[in-house]
């Protein structure tokens, strides 16, 4: 396979751009858009005439995600809107008793805070784990569980930070005490491989625009199918019943498959793209491109090492980074340096007081040089004497 061919047809964008904020949302590949424009064009038309081969694509991304999560089955993929919604049906699924806790860390995006937090009405308390006080970030969570502990919800890589979570570790330890595994992976699919069930994971979920690279709108959710019938539904309708397509039916059950968790009419525009976009991930293959990735922020760090005036956010252990790469400048205030980068074409994030920079595996080598010169070697005298 002709990678960097590839590449060229894939990511057409500008010249002069160059884009490093894929933990934000992703820009799409060309047949991601070619995938949805195809379909507005045949419903403008003719409408849903063909409506069963829209439902195949809908299969067909299920199947796409059990590959990508290695999940046992495409019965146990559920297509959602996004991150939130997913952990959501975890949070007012289970069952929860006064006194239970549940164990996160003090860097959770807020959608992996907020959604437990609105739990403690209910009696139950939320723990925040400060990953810096132990010898591991692993173990500053297995400090805070006891027997009440009903649940560990983690991200897989940390938002602001760039910190890996030792996710196989974490799914270990939780089999062990019989405490239940939720995973937010929005910023690991489609960077890193994964296997839910070598992770022990109960609850994986992950938006698809940003490393998967699809558009806004869809996401998986994937639930451990021994412990489905532990979570009770807080939404119905037509589409999370066993015969949804027997709309006379007078009589109805909740669906055996992933499917309960959908209640209604799936997003068939982001689903076509979704799905385009994984075909892009799996035909180059997880295992290629999680190591370019990883050589991606290898090289950013190392290079970023090498400058005085930057000061690394990211761990500097090859275990501990993914896709995100976090710095400071010592004498340049995050938004102002953010400011002068989104001038100069260099698209990034200011997170947690400092720089983010996430490139996918098609962005050159070049292109992070270009950045970390802009950020290195010209920008006191080209940001403060403008």
């Amino acid at each position: 396979m002709d990678v960097e061919k590839l590449i060229s047809e894939e990511f057409p964008q500008r010249a002069g751009l160059i884009y490093l904020n894929h933990a934000g949302v992703a820009p799409w590949p060309r047949r991601t858009a070619d995938a949805i424009t195809r379909l507005a064009q045949e419903n403008v038309a003719e409408g849903p005439t063909h409506y069963d081969r829209w439902l195949k694509v809908e299969t067909d991304l299920r199947k796409q995600l059990q590959r990508l999560l290695n999940a046992p089955s495409a019965d146990d993929i559920a297509l959602l809107k996004n991150t939130s919604e997913g952990l959501s049906v975890v949070a007012y699924g289970l069952p929860w008793q006064r006194g239970d806790n549940i164990v996160i860390s003090d860097q959770e995006f807020p959608s992996n805070r907020i959604v437990w937090e609105s739990l403690q009405d209910q009696g139950v308390e939320v723990r925040q784990a400060d990953l810096n006080t132990a010898e591991t970030p692993e173990d500053a969570l297995f400090n805070l569980v006891d027997k009440h502990t009903r649940l560990i919800a983690i991200s897989s890589v940390q938002y602001a930070t760039g910190l890996r979570m030792d996710l196989k570790t974490i799914g270990d330890f939780c089999q062990s005490h019989n405490v239940l595994f939720c995973v937010d992976a929005i910023q690991s699919l489609g960077a890193l491989a994964m296997d839910v069930q070598d992770i022990h994971a109960d609850f994986v979920v992950a938006d698809g625009h940003k490393w998967m690279l699809g558009p806004e709108g869809v996401a998986v959710f994937y639930c451990q199918p021994a412990i489905r019938d532990q979570l009770s539904l807080k939404q119905f309708g037509w589409h999370m019943v066993e015969h949804h397509g027997d709309y006379d039916r007078g009589d109805w059950q909740i669906a055996k498959s992933a499917r309960r968790f959908e209640c209604g009419s799936p997003n068939m525009l982001g689903i076509h793209g979704l799905n385009a976009s994984l075909s892009l991930l799996l035909e180059i293959g997880m295992e290629n491109i999680e190591t370019i990735i990883l050589e991606n922020s290898s090289y950013l760090i190392s290079k970023m090492l090498e400058h005085d005036d930057l000061d690394l956010i990211t761990l500097n252990q090859p275990d501990r980074y993914a896709g995100i790469v976090a710095f400071r400048h010592k004498t340049i205030e995050p938004n102002e340096l953010y400011s002068y980068l989104r001038k100069q074409g260099i698209i990034c994030a200011v997170r947690g007081q400092g720089i983010r920079f996430s490139p996918h595996f098609y962005i050159s080598n070049d292109g992070l040089g270009k950045s970390l010169k802009l950020c290195c070697h010209h920008t006191d005298q080209s940001i403060h004497g403008k």
